[in-house]
């Protein structure tokens, strides 16, 4: 009988999945999205007799989704292809399957850049510290949006878990650089689709107060120099966007 599947959506993760997967053999299924994949995903999650989703979810909320249908568990453990679920984990993830009343659970979250594990300043602009990764299915809803959706949850929350998902975020400051790169942009394409608007004066305010709360509240000044771009880079995330969606929509207009 299928207790738990583990769900990890890929694409074209051929250098990283294999290792996420050899980790989720604790599981009793393991469900693997393959969103547009061109490369050897495929071939690797059927070493692990994974049973695979093929098509094309421009939208990450329906793509997740899609893997949630396939699980056949009444739990599901999501992870990301370049998260690491460590024996501890495993042991305490299956403890909770098998004995808990409750319906989702937060799972701490170590974001490494490159070897070294970043463990203050993060805000989700950039990596969230903490995800609702184990739930029962049916009581977790992923939002429409194009970045880092919104996310509700129903019924019992249940306590935090001890251990932590090792995230192999990036791989230095340069892949940090390009992965805000590539997010404010699909949120600039979202503020345009939704109509969405802001002053920038006002998002220039809002910038020293996310500054303020990564670097100083959420003790990103611990980290030094990587702290420091983590938090200017959360700080920035909303105002660049709101740029870029101001450009989109002077290029349409053709001025």
């Amino acid at each position: 009988m299928t207790q738990l599947s583990a769900l990890v959506v890929a694409h074209n993760e051929e250098v990283c999945l294999e290792a996420c997967l050899s980790r989720l053999t604790f599981a009793d299924e393991i469900v693997v999205v393959l969103d547009r994949c061109t490369d050897g995903s495929k071939a690797i999650a059927g070493k692990f007799g994974a049973t695979c989703i093929e098509g094309a979810w421009p939208v990450e909320g329906v793509r997740r989704h899609a893997g949630i249908d396939a699980c056949t568990g009444p739990w599901i453990l999501e992870v990301d292809a370049d998260e690491w679920i460590d024996a501890a984990l495993a042991a305490e993830i299956s403890a909770v399957v098998n004995a808990d009343s409750t319906d989702f659970h937060f799972i701490p979250m170590r974001n490494h850049v490159g070897g070294r594990w970043v463990q203050h300043g993060w805000m989700a602009a950039l990596a969230p510290d903490l995800k609702g990764s184990l739930f029962r299915k049916g009581h977790k809803t992923w939002g429409m949006e194009r970045v880092h959706p919104n996310v509700s949850f129903s019924g019992k929350r249940g306590p935090d878990l001890a251990g932590g998902i090792r995230h192999n975020f990036v791989n230095d400051v340069s892949d940090l650089i390009k992965r805000f790169n590539r997010n404010t942009s699909l949120k600039a394409e979202e503020l345009v689709e939704k109509g969405g608007t802001a002053k920038t004066r006002s998002l220039a305010r809002k910038a020293l107060s996310r500054f303020w709360k990564c670097f100083v509240a959420r003790k990103g000044c611990r980290e030094g120099g990587v702290g420091l771009v983590i938090s200017i880079l959360s700080a920035l995330y909303p105002l660049v966007a709101h740029l870029k969606a101001e450009e989109i929509r002077a290029n349409a207009a053709g001025r």
